[in-house]
């Protein structure tokens, strides 16, 4: 590990990363390697969760794809010197501010969407002009395998390279000094993350998780909401960070969204077959899942294949803020409906948890639209839709509190592994002696007037 380090630190102290033309080069190379291993990239991961083409490309490869033309087409921009004002005080001077990449960065991708969660911030950084190491998760054996494969062949060790392995080669990764840590994944793996990069006073961005509320209001559509609700609950098999948690809804709207949430589980008609449905993890996670469903609050779905590591879409009703189900994040194709008379009632339970990653709302109310986002704090979300806001590159993507720190994602991925230096350029054909001694009255007084003040 050690030696990598070194070699990506030479390699980042040649300057060659610094050349805006060398980074958008590796940027199109990535892309170019990935169009051209895209069958066996396909293969790889319906080996490991049953994920079809079809999604492996909508919620994998596509948004890769976007950040790389992205990325290329907006670089120049990003990296440019930007100008400032000066004030008085320093005239005469002009002032400027340099993006510069931090250095040799670690990122640490995410088992749940193995290729866009591990591709995206090393886009960033590459983009920023920094070196790469990248962790991908060991879980999905297959895509694990296949990434290293495709990058280490292709690309220099030195700038962008893939360890494999499990939490033995992490913690020794971690235990090393970087530049920038890129971290995905649960909140507990986040602090260890955190507390190891703490010893270098290492800058870190976390992306973690939380129990997403969805929201629904009297007034909704709920036709339109629940319609995409469904979809975004059980994309990936619920396997999303991002995916709504549990739904709050007025009592007098529960049976009505009941029938028609289950009405479309049915017409979407999930399977792995039909291409819209993928596997769970692993067995570890399929129990877990397994212990959180309540056989007497479903009110469809709840099946089980243990073999094929398959729960089918699950709703749940009559379920409480009490119940096991809200005790953590789901992370899996369980729907719990929580009902309420008041939204009152509701904020205060939301404010008691941690804050979570996204928050949905749907509602046709611009004033209860104001009060919840002026209320509720979380890192990201939408109104009348929900999960969507992860694909459009102008929003910051990142969480809050124990859902996480910093964010990525176009321009803000960019600034994330990037340094703003400023700089002060000061002419040299006048000084007053303002600042200088003999100090007076009289310099004091036309330094307070430079500085605004009386």
């Amino acid at each position: 590990m050690k030696s990598l380090i070194d070699q990506q630190r030479a390699f980042f102290n040649s300057n060659q990363t610094k050349d805006l033309k060398f980074r958008i080069g590796q940027l199109q190379k990535l892309k170019s390697l990935l169009l051209s291993n895209q069958n066996r990239l396909n293969e790889a991961i319906y080996k490991d969760f049953g994920k079809s083409p079809f999604e492996t490309f909508t919620n994998e490869f596509g948004l890769v794809f976007l950040d790389i033309d992205e990325a290329c087409s907006k670089l120049r921009k990003w990296a440019k010197r930007k100008r400032v004002r000066t004030n008085w005080v320093n005239f005469p001077a002009k002032s400027y501010i340099i993006p510069e990449p931090l250095g040799v960065s670690l990122i640490i991708g995410a088992w749940n969407y193995p290729y866009q969660l591990s591709l995206a911030p090393a886009i960033a950084a590459i983009a920023a002009g920094n070196t790469v190491i990248l962790k991908p998760s060991e879980l999905p054996l297959n895509t694990s395998n296949i990434l290293a494969e495709v990058i280490n062949t292709a690309f220099d060790p030195a700038f962008f390279h893939v360890v494999e392995g499990g939490i033995e080669e992490t913690t020794a990764l971690l235990e090393e000094r970087f530049d920038k840590i890129f971290f995905t994944g649960s909140t507990n793996v986040g602090r260890i993350v955190y507390q190891a990069a703490a010893k270098h006073l290492t800058p870190v961005t976390l992306e973690l998780g939380g129990k997403s509320p969805a929201i629904f209001t009297e007034d909704a559509n709920f036709k339109m909401g629940i319609k995409r609700l469904i979809w975004a609950k059980f994309l990936n098999s619920g396997q999303t960070c991002i995916a709504p948690d549990y739904v709050l809804l007025p009592k007098s709207r529960k049976n009505e969204f009941l029938e028609l949430a289950k009405a479309e589980i049915e017409q979407a008609s999930y399977s792995i077959e039909n291409g819209n449905y993928i596997r769970i993890i692993n067995d570890k996670n399929l129990e877990r899942l397994k212990n959180l469903i309540d056989p007497d609050k479903v009110y469809s779905g709840g099946e089980i294949r243990e073999g094929q590591r398959i729960i089918q879409p699950t709703l749940m009703h009559n379920v409480t803020f009490n119940d096991a189900i809200m005790q953590e994040e789901i992370f899996g194709p369980i729907l719990p409906v929580i009902t309420y008379d008041s939204l009152d009632e509701v904020i205060p339970e939301i404010k008691k948890r941690e804050k979570p990653l996204s928050c949905y709302l749907f509602t046709t109310n611009s004033s209860i639209r104001d009060k919840l986002l002026h209320e509720l704090s979380f890192g990201g979300g939408a109104i009348n839709e929900a999960v969507m806001h992860i694909s459009n590159s102008r929003l910051p993507f990142g969480g809050v509190g124990q859902s996480g720190t910093g964010s990525y994602h176009g321009e803000a991925g960019f600034r994330t592994f990037s340094h703003y230096k400023s700089i002060l350029q000061k002419a040299t054909w006048f000084e007053t002696n303002l600042k200088y001694s003999p100090y007076s009255e009289g310099k004091l007084k036309w330094i307070r007037r430079l500085m605004g003040m009386k």
